[in-house]
């Protein structure tokens, strides 16, 4: 099947499957409670998305790694895998910061970390999903792209998907690139996890949105000058 057929099928699904994924992590074990986490407003997180097409094509260097014991390729497939993943969240979040002034993530009460942006435990996570994919996720992707080579009418169902997520993307950079200029004007680093949860704590009427988590019942504006006002408060109070 065409490659870029084939990507953009593995970007679609991984992008749903790693919202659902990261949103059970947060459920389960990190926040113990549902949270629609990223900046877009669907069941979407392109990171997952870009991962999974790295890891197709990664696989792709089975049995051409210069190591004949079965083990120790696999095992270095897994490592160049989980080496992959990290470069390209390094890569985003370093582009966030330093463009949007925006902190997608926090690592920094992780050991070793690098800017908060990365760090070796999170490194060893990627890892052990490159070995779940390996293992359980890999023959039915290769299964579901020979069903899709023989049943092209269902990517109308593709372009679907990104039909809505080119919607959500424009509505999302909207929303961020606000957050940005706010950031840049003030000087400050908005962390994004942090903000979601302010505004979340602002719902007083009625429940706080699991979709649009990033949209106040007050203006956007009114909720970044009081974020400020907080992250001002805090750091005089750890300076005293």
């Amino acid at each position: 099947m065409n490659i870029f057929l084939t990507l953009t099928f593995l970007f679609a699904i991984g992008s749903m499957l790693g919202w659902g994924l990261e949103v059970l992590f947060r459920r389960c074990v990190t926040q113990k409670k549902c949270e629609n986490p990223g900046i877009l407003t669907g069941p979407c997180l392109p990171l997952y998305g870009f991962s999974l097409c790295i890891l197709y094509l990664l696989t792709q260097l089975e049995h051409t790694l210069p190591v004949k014991t079965e083990w120790l390729e696999k095992l270095i497939l897994f490592a160049l895998m989980a080496i992959a993943i990290t470069a390209l969240e390094y890569l985003i979040g370093t582009l966030m910061l330093s463009v949007a002034h925006i902190r997608l993530w926090d690592y920094f009460d992780c050991k070793w970390n690098i800017n908060g942006i990365i760090c070796p435990q999170y490194t060893f996570y990627w890892m052990l999903l490159s070995a779940v994919y390996y293992f359980l996720i890999h023959p039915h992707t290769l299964n579901a792209l020979d069903w899709l080579s023989h049943n092209l009418a269902f990517s109308f169902g593709i372009g679907f998907f990104y039909g809505i997520f080119v919607i959500d993307v424009a509505y999302s950079t909207h929303i961020m690139n606000y957050i940005s200029r706010f950031a840049d004007e003030n000087q400050i680093v908005i962390h994004l996890e942090s903000l979601r949860k302010y505004v979340q704590e602002g719902f007083k009427q009625r429940k706080p949105r699991f979709l649009l988590s990033l949209k106040p019942e007050k203006p956007l504006s009114e909720i970044l000058e009081q974020y400020k006002n907080k992250l001002s408060f805090s750091k005089k109070n750890n300076s005293n």
